[in-house]
């Protein structure tokens, strides 16, 4: 008779910062989705009673010191050692009726990372901008990386075990979903999107997202990544609009030497080679890039190889 399999640990992680109004209720209503999932509430040196509301409420609590939400993922997803991982906010915005079905999108079918679509159940339930933001931010993404993701910015997701120890992150604050998101792009992961409710904060919870700060963050997260993971498209791209700018400025200035056999615009002939030597280099610099980012690309390929698939 063949041994049973072993039950997979199942983890949530919430991270969180000064979130004492919601975070009881939070761990209460996903303990009751997932009566057998481990909670571990990472607190990022909240001021309020985050940490002791979450103890009495069953959690374990764990301090990281460190500003910022990437900080507290890095710390998460280092630390933490499970086959399949649940992340979500403390805010308490977010269904836990979800919860199986994120869950089961990754261990059922095999996929590496189960997003939640949030849909608005009230119309306060999105900050004014943010999911105007959403659009334009995941559009652009998904130009970038050749594959459009619903909601970038979801802060509730479920992981396998290999994306999770793979997953080289650098970001420090809010950028940490879309630095999520590129590294299941780039290592071109199953990523499943269930939609889910999402309502507005309770009374005395506050956002720690600032719209316009942490939203020029995120543009340049992208931007950064997109010439890290495909630096030939960034670098080809912008050796061609030199190179177009070079011709433009230099075909003049050959058709009228071809025409009298002088050179009266020497600026501009000396304008146009050194932006069609910008061209070239550009060229060069992105061939030269893209070696090294295959290079890194293989080496987070074995480490996902590593671990079984869920």
């Amino acid at each position: 008779m063949a041994p049973c399999a072993e039950k997979p640990r199942v983890v949530l992680v919430v991270p969180c910062y000064n979130e004492g109004e919601t975070i009881a209720a939070v761990i209460e209503r996903f303990g009751q989705q997932l009566p057998d999932m481990d909670i571990l509430v990472f607190d990022n040196g909240s001021t309020d009673e985050t940490a002791e509301r979450a103890r009495a409420a069953g959690a374990t609590v764990i301090d990281v010191p460190r500003r910022g939400k990437g900080n507290v993922v890095r710390r998460m997803f280092a630390d933490v050692d499970a086959d399949l991982y649940l992340m979500v906010d403390g805010d308490d915005t977010y269904d836990p009726s979800t919860a199986p079905a994120l869950l089961e999108a990754v261990s059922g079918a095999g996929r590496d990372m189960a997003v939640a679509i949030r849909r608005p159940v009230s119309d306060d339930a999105h900050r004014t901008g943010h999911e105007l933001g959403n659009i334009l931010l995941g559009g652009l993404l998904g130009f970038m990386f050749g594959r459009r993701v619903g909601d970038v910015f979801s802060g509730y997701r479920a992981f396998s075990r290999r994306f999770v120890k793979s997953f080289p992150l650098q970001s420090c604050g809010f950028e940490v979903e879309t630095e999520m998101t590129v590294h299941a792009l780039s290592l071109q992961m199953d990523v499943a999107e269930v939609d889910s409710d999402y309502r507005a904060r309770g009374r005395g919870s506050q956002s720690k997202l600032r719209t316009w700060h942490d939203g020029w963050n995120v543009l340049g997260t992208m931007v950064k990544l997109f010439t890290v993971e495909r630096p030939l498209f960034f670098y080809g791209v912008l050796s061609l609009l030199l190179f177009v700018l070079g011709l433009g400025l230099g075909i003049p200035v050959v058709l009228e030497w071809l025409h009298t056999g002088l050179v009266p615009r020497f600026p501009t002939a000396i304008l146009a080679s050194a932006v069609m030597l910008l061209s070239a280099l550009s060229l060069f610099a992105g061939l030269i890039l893209d070696t090294v980012s295959r290079g890194r690309r293989e080496a987070r390929v074995l480490a996902y190889l590593r671990h079984a698939p869920p």
